[in-house]
């Protein structure tokens, strides 16, 4: 038996299947990789997994006693605490135990039974054999390889940006020590040097675990098998996302070949039946065809998702600079870094680096006017417009659906333009009357993309845009950024996705160098 055996799962959403009978089994030790085209169910299938949602049907079975940790980025934590002390409750059995133990220690006066004497000493083999008096050591471990130290372990959690917070309770999944992980793209706030570090991390647990990840290259570093969702079925494939991709193509060439033999034969079927079955000397025949008929297990429609097709409506730009920073600090209370000297040209396009926390949202934020500077100045050229899109997924109304957010955005247009702007970014008729907060984060992301692309713009300043997009959607949106004559400021932990765009890669640390 697996650690994890699912059978006959099926599950829809309104008149949408996500899956049909469907299964896999998830062997110790292996590392898996979950992928599918945007809203095929990834992150509906963890959530089902560990009993969040219920599936219309199936089996899902767990071995007993295992330790699963499961990576939910919009988890309800005390803000009130620390990092540290927040990161402290992935060990809250053991200080459970060393409660205890030091209770025993407290009542020795009073009692020194030998029952009480090896209950002292069981507590605290536990603790030496668990490295409780490593913990310490052990967190910041973690939180250095993830980038947490470098914003501070002993500042509160309320003051951390949406990415911050997001690293912070990777790393106490992480610290937990599971059997289990499962994790829901888990390097979307993360930098490429601690993207390495996660890859680092992952290849060498001993558990298994299931990764939704959109970073290709991440995944094929850290898997040793795919589990992919397509036609309304969950397809297992041996090897990492290389190997799978090799896979898929032929098995994807062989089930459109069955699919199309088995219509056929559908088809000779009924226009047999229609032809026979009401002549008395054939209806007999005609009756028997149709119990064949009915007992052929029907193969699902090979749904292709259509590409995007993203356009963004430019204007024109002058030539003289577009954007001068002088003396700018940035930040909330205090400065997140030294004060900022930084200049664009005419239709320059540069990508953002830096680790995560210090400072990059909040340079955009500042140049969009979304929060006040410290001091200093920046000024855009006379007749730029800008397009922004933020990182998060932020809505001010999450039962709204798409229509209405795009149309209270752009109230001129009609709904029948609207629709087609959102058909344009391959968000799906059927989902556009959905609220947004039940669609997936690939198909929130394209909402927001399409308002980008229906605002007349010059400068472009986009915060990591690749987050939750797939493959196909990436592709296009790098292709239109190629051919966007307007200014571009990215920030993106994605080098497969800018190089080869920008103008200038620019660590935020550089910037009084320019």
């Amino acid at each position: 038996m697996g650690l994890l055996e699912v059978s006959n799962l099926s599950h829809s959403f309104g008149d949408k299947i996500l899956y049909k009978n469907a299964g896999f089994t998830l062997f110790k030790g292996e590392h898996l990789g979950l992928v599918g085209q945007n809203g095929t169910g990834k992150t509906t299938l963890l959530n089902t997994l560990i009993g969040e949602t219920v599936p219309d049907s199936g089996d899902i079975k767990w071995q007993k006693n295992i330790k699963i940790g499961y990576l939910d980025q919009h988890a309800k934590i005390d803000k009130n605490i620390t990092i540290f002390d927040y990161l402290k409750t992935a060990f809250k059995d053991l200080y459970e135990i060393e409660s205890e133990l030091n209770k025993i220690y407290e009542n020795m006066p009073t009692d020194s039974s030998d029952d009480a004497l090896n209950k002292a000493s069981d507590y605290q083999n536990m603790l030496v054999s668990s490295q409780f008096y490593e913990i310490d050591y052990t967190i910041l471990k973690i939180a250095d390889g993830l980038g947490i130290t470098a914003f501070g372990v002993d500042n509160q959690l309320s003051t951390l940006s949406g990415g911050q917070r997001a690293k912070v309770i990777l790393a106490k999944i992480l610290l937990e020590n599971s059997n289990i992980l499962l994790l829901d793209e888990p390097t979307n706030f993360l930098d490429t040097e601690h993207v390495e570090w996660l890859v680092n991390y992952l290849k060498a647990f001993e558990g298994a675990f299931i990764v939704i990840s959109h970073d290709f290259d991440f995944l094929d570093k850290i898997t040793t098998c795919i589990l992919d969702i397509e036609f309304k079925n969950i397809k297992k494939y041996t090897g990492n996302f290389s190997k799978f991709i090799e896979l898929k193509d032929i098995k994807k060439e062989s089930y459109i070949r069955q699919f199309e033999s088995q219509q056929g034969q559908i088809k000779k079927h009924e226009e047999y039946i229609s032809k026979n079955k009401a002549r008395a000397s054939t209806a007999k025949m005609a009756k028997s065809r149709q119990k064949a008929l009915n007992k052929i297990d029907i193969m699902a429609a090979p749904e292709t998702t259509p590409k995007p097709n993203f356009k963004f409506t430019s204007l024109p730009i002058s030539n003289q600079k577009s954007l001068i920073i002088e003396n700018l600090e940035i930040g909330y209370d205090k400065p997140l870094l030294p004060k900022l000297n930084f200049a664009l040209d005419s239709g320059e396009k540069v990508v953002i680096t830096g680790f995560n926390g210090i400072g990059k949202s909040t340079l955009l934020k500042t140049l969009t006017n979304n929060i006040p500077k410290i001091s200093g100045d920046f000024a855009f050229s006379d007749n730029i417009e800008i397009g922004y899109s933020e990182q998060d997924l932020n809505w001010n109304d999450k039962s709204l659906n798409a229509l209405k957010i795009v149309s209270a955005a752009f109230p001129d247009l009609s709904d029948r333009d609207i629709r087609k702007y959102l058909a344009q970014c391959s968000v799906k008729s059927k989902n556009v009357m959905q609220p947004i907060s039940t669609l997936s984060g690939g198909e929130q992301s394209k909402v927001k993309i399409c308002m980008l692309m229906m605002k007349k713009s010059n400068f472009l300043i986009l915060d990591e845009p690749t987050n939750h997009i797939d493959a196909d959607s990436k592709e296009v949106l790098k292709r239109e950024l190629l051919n966007w004559k307007g200014n571009l400021i990215l920030v993106s932990h994605e080098p497969t996705f800018y190089e080869g765009l920008v103008d200038r890669i620019v660590n935020i640390n550089d910037f009084n160098k320019l």
